[in-house]
């Protein structure tokens, strides 16, 4: 077991994701500090918001094999058509996701008052704007090339 992670720490492309996870993630609490003026320990570890973790780990990826493997190689069209999927699934079908979850909260805030429903909260901020997203590939982009210079 010791071996599996003494490999896994010297691996260059799994560092470079972990990076550029690392990166996007404290920014969305650095935004939330700012923006909130408090902490909240909720940021580092949940989905959604400015920049895309999703977006900025799987460009990280695909620039990291991209690099290491060249674009001609199978594994990073495999890569790219991976970072495309997960990206377009962060924007598109988890952002409508979110959009529902708001509206049913504003049913479940309706009837709450009426005091018919007991009332339970669902998460809104499952997807990415296509901003968030193009910064969080951004990110991962940046990342790849910087550790691989």
């Amino acid at each position: 077991m010791t071996e599996f992670f003494t490999q896994l720490s010297q691996n260059q492309v799994f560092i470079t994701v972990l990076v550029a996870w690392f990166i996007a993630q404290s920014a969305k609490v650095f935004l939330g500090v700012i923006s909130e003026k408090r902490f909240n320990f909720k940021w580092f570890v949940n989905t959604g918001g400015m920049p895309s973790t999703h977006a900025a780990t799987v460009s990280a990826l695909a620039t990291a094999i991209g690099v290491q493997y060249g674009v001609k190689s199978a594994i990073f069209a495999i890569t790219l058509v991976f970072a495309w999927i997960i990206v377009m699934d962060a924007q598109g079908f988890r952002r409508s996701t979110g959009k529902q979850a708001e509206i049913l909260n504003v049913i479940l805030d309706d009837i709450y008052w009426k005091k018919k429903v007991k009332e339970e909260k669902l998460k809104e901020l499952l997807g990415h704007t296509p901003v968030e997203v193009l910064v969080g590939a951004t990110i991962g982009i940046l990342v790849g090339i910087i550790f691989y210079r």
